[in-house]
């Protein structure tokens, strides 16, 4: 039986927020002054307004106004005879009547506002009223917390899609915005004006991790993606503890990393920053075939880990909406600096949508990652994997084409990297025994590939192909594939 002191009954007898006097008013002081219009046209489109009738007129002045033509009561009135909507638009009666309640040009982004906020308001309810109904009678593959997605989703798209305010910044603030990053850059140490990925020559190349920017990591299985990925978060995590506490010892940093692994657990993954750091296998760890030194080794690295502004979400196919929701959380909860998703391909587009092509989606989690660059003017890592056409190659190095749905993830992307060692692909081609006719061919054949193999040990290439702000090229880098552990080229076996 319904209670009919419900509140969620008195909700639904409310009339939706509007303000027709204020309709009346802008559309009179837009018939009067088409100047006025300047004043709204950023951010006041027809569909805001309330009434049908004024939505009609308004796009009607607009359209007329912006193709250089005059909008007064004597023009619409001839398009709208001609056109045979007169009537349905009050008559000439009513256009002058629009006249007689205009307010000042001055008022007119005023009023304009509050026709606007009303139409915020209406959505409100309509998102409301969708996400009770949703709650009442769930779709079969809606459940609960997708439900919860989905409406978090409709409020992003009106926060983002709907916002009033302008973008516009005049060019003397942005000037001195970059004097003020160029400023940085030089007062650093290795003159990098964004955050430091812990990797010299690649700090070099592209002056850090840079807010707003979308990077891409890919490369074949085995390259060692997942690893450099981390050591660019642990160099970015470093690099925030060290900058905090250059005048506080115990300070605690402003910004955080957060690392989205889809494919690796939390444990897997810090049983890689551990093995990375304290230069232990981490096959002996997962044996358990350490001794009583590499224990000591755990403990003094574990107090130097402990400090880290660092966290690790390991949800698997997470949602780009459920993503984004949880970066925005650290954001005002603990500051986010840096974000690390460990694979695009793992991941799903927001709850509730349903897209016609893996490569249509791949373009929608692209698109919504750059987005959350944007807003939160931060960067963001995303890693990749690549089509098998690299192995029918016989020059295996990676490609911008080798890119999987490449179109959308190349156009979003600010930067593009390729991770790959040649190391890997020549131990595959090990002389047999079986393959040679007689022993001493064999053995020519196993000395050379020796030499070749010494030439590529601990070797990995960095190929940055794009980068929209900075130049491209190769970038060498160390890698112990024991410890899973990049470094720079010139800085090994611990010395970084």
């Amino acid at each position: 039986m319904t209670n009919i002191d419900s509140p969620l009954l008195g909700l639904s007898q409310r009339m939706p927020p509007s303000n027709l006097s204020a309709e009346q008013a802008l559309l009179g002081a837009l018939l009067s002054n088409n100047k006025a219009y300047d004043r709204v046209s950023e951010f006041l489109l027809a569909d805001h307004f309330a009434d049908p009738v004024h939505a009609r007129i308004y796009q009607s002045i607009s359209r007329r106004i912006e193709a250089g033509q005059i909008a007064d009561p004597v023009t619409l009135r001839a398009e709208f005879e001609h056109t045979g909507v007169l009537e349905e638009v009050g008559g000439t009666a009513y256009l002058a009547q629009l006249l007689s309640a205009m307010v000042g040009i001055i008022n007119a982004a005023d009023y304009g506002r509050t026709i606007y906020d009303a139409w915020i308001r209406r959505q409100l309810i309509d998102i409301g009223e969708t996400v009770v109904n949703q709650a009442f009678a769930p779709e079969p593959d809606l459940d609960g917390t997708k439900q919860i997605e989905v409406a978090e989703q409709s409020l992003f798209d009106l926060a983002t899609h709907g916002t009033a305010d302008t973008k516009m910044m005049v060019f003397s603030k942005a000037l001195a915005h970059a004097i003020t990053n160029a400023e940085r850059a030089f007062q650093q140490a290795g003159h990098v004006s964004g955050l430091s990925t812990g990797l010299r020559d690649l700090d070099r190349k592209t002056g850090g991790l840079h807010p707003s920017d979308l990077l891409i990591l890919a490369g074949r299985p085995g390259m060692g993606k997942t690893a450099l990925a981390t050591k660019i978060a642990f160099g970015a995590a470093e690099s925030m503890l060290a900058n905090a506490r250059v005048d506080d010892p115990e300070a605690i940093p402003k910004n955080t990393v957060v690392i989205f692994s889809l494919e690796m657990s939390a444990e897997q993954l810090a049983n890689r920053l551990l093995s990375e750091e304290s230069r232990v296998s981490s096959d002996k760890i997962r044996r358990g075939e350490i001794g009583e030194r590499d224990f000591a080794k755990f403990v003094s690295v574990s107090k130097k880990l402990q400090h880290l502004p660092l966290y690790i979400d390991d949800t698997p196919a997470i949602t780009l909406s459920s993503l984004r929701t949880r970066c925005r959380r650290l954001q005002r909860t603990r500051g986010l600096g840096l974000v690390v998703i460990d694979y695009l391909q793992l991941m799903r587009p927001s709850a509730g949508v349903r897209a016609e092509s893996r490569v249509l989606e791949i373009s929608m989690i692209t698109q919504g990652l750059k987005a959350l660059a944007k807003e939160l003017k931060i960067p963001v890592l995303a890693l990749s994997q690549l089509s098998r056409a690299v192995e029918s190659r016989e020059d295996k190095r990676p490609q911008l084409s080798d890119l999987r749905e490449s179109g959308s993830i190349e156009q979003d992307a600010d930067a593009v990297m390729f991770v790959y060692r040649d190391e890997y692909y020549l131990q595959q081609r090990a002389p047999k025994q079986m393959a040679f006719d007689n022993e001493e061919k064999f053995q020519n054949a196993l000395e050379k590939w020796q030499r070749d193999m010494e030439l590529v040990h601990n070797k990995a290439e960095l190929l940055l192909e794009k980068q929209r702000h900075g130049p491209t090229g190769k970038i060498d880098l160390f890698f112990e594939g024991e410890f899973t552990r990049f470094a720079d080229l010139d800085l090994v076996h611990g010395g970084d």
